[in-house]
């Protein structure tokens, strides 16, 4: 087995090798365009390729030295964690933290010990959630409907009486409509987002290729009858918009944005209901919510609500096997996550 670094006239194979959108060829670029240093692996049986997989180097301030980040990829194995390692002494890293895209269960730890046995640590800290929640989209929509929370169906029905429009979208004056929406919620959740450069560099490079779309619902007071237009001529105001991906047959709602005026109108359970349809439209077989908590989740956590809300829709509850890092010096990998946990400490002091 061979492994390299993979050409770029290898773009279509790699995609077919990998099965998350952050592993895909073009968030890659994207994460390129953004600065960072990104390397994409392959490991080869002659002419074939039989694992592909890409990550990057962070830099971290006031240090020579680098942080790799290896997110959605596959189940590591030795031959992977020694070209991790190779490829990490040469980018001069202190460690790197991977997650793979990898459901287990409780009664799956061997799994996490193989993982140790590699070499690899339980990381102090997580960048994905171990939980989340994936909706089968091959079931018919009265199957879904009917999986459903009865409180979720009453949503969405309240919301389609109630005259909200949801309407699909790829248009720059959506997308201003959505970092409005978005930057809103996380001031008014008091949670960290990411930048508007981000979102906007995000969308700029996976829309071109059909893997970025808005669900927006928009809501006029006159409006007495439901109706879903493809282009609405005559737009409300804008309460809910929602960035999906799509990557392979999957799905994906990464970040979304809402208003606080006509909560009663349910829109976002309506355009909730609106994505599900929209993924089976395009044939996709999974939606990928994106995160979760865990099971013994209660509404003391903040983020309960938002869970309960994606919970509605009737998911399968998955757990992945966890965040791992594998540490290439030692000494600095204590000092590099005291610093990170303090940062993080002092931001949310100040964000309060």
């Amino acid at each position: 087995m061979i492994v390299r670094e993979i050409k770029e006239n290898e773009k279509s194979l790699y995609n077919k090798s990998v099965n998350h959108i952050i592993q895909s060829w073009e968030w890659g670029e994207f994460r390129k365009k953004a600065g960072l240093d990104l390397v994409r692996l392959g490991h080869f049986d002659g002419q074939k390729l039989v694992t592909a997989y890409q990550l990057t180097f962070h830099p971290v301030p006031f240090f020579k030295q680098t942080i790799g980040y290896f997110p959605k990829g596959p189940m590591p194995n030795k031959l992977m964690v020694d070209s991790l390692s190779s490829i990490g002494k040469k980018k001069n890293a202190a460690f790197i933290k991977i997650e793979p895209n990898v459901v287990t269960s409780d009664r799956k730890q061997v799994t996490s010990d193989k993982l140790r046995q590699l070499g690899l640590i339980d990381s102090k800290k997580s960048l994905f959630t171990k939980y989340n929640f994936l909706l089968d989209l091959t079931k018919s929509e009265e199957e879904l409907m009917a999986a459903m929370h009865p409180k979720t169906r009453y949503n969405i029905k309240v919301a389609q009486k109630r005259g909200v429009e949801v309407y699909e979208s790829t248009k720059q004056e959506d997308f201003e409509i959505y970092l409005k929406l978005y930057f809103e919620t996380t001031k008014r959740q008091k949670y960290f987002g990411h930048t508007p450069a981000y979102h906007k560099l995000l969308w700029q490079t996976l829309a071109p290729f059909g893997m970025a779309r808005l669900l927006v619902a928009n809501y006029q007071l006159s409006t007495t009858n439901y109706k879903l237009p493809s282009s609405p001529a005559k737009r409300g105001e804008s309460l809910v918009a929602w960035m999906l991906l799509n990557f392979g047959d999957t799905l994906y709602y990464p970040y979304g944005g809402s208003s606080t005026e006509h909560k009663d109108v349910m829109a976002s359970n309506l355009v909730a209901w609106e994505v599900i349809k929209l993924g089976k439209k395009m044939n996709l077989k999974v939606f990928d919510m994106w995160g979760a908590l865990g099971p013994e989740a209660t509404d003391a956590n903040p983020w309960y609500g938002f869970h309960r809300f994606k919970a509605g829709y009737g998911p399968a509850h998955v757990k992945y096997v966890g965040t791992y890092d594998l540490v290439l010096k030692p000494s600095l990998y204590t000092i590099l996550n005291m610093a990170d946990k303090l940062r993080w400490i002092y931001l949310r002091t100040v964000r309060r």
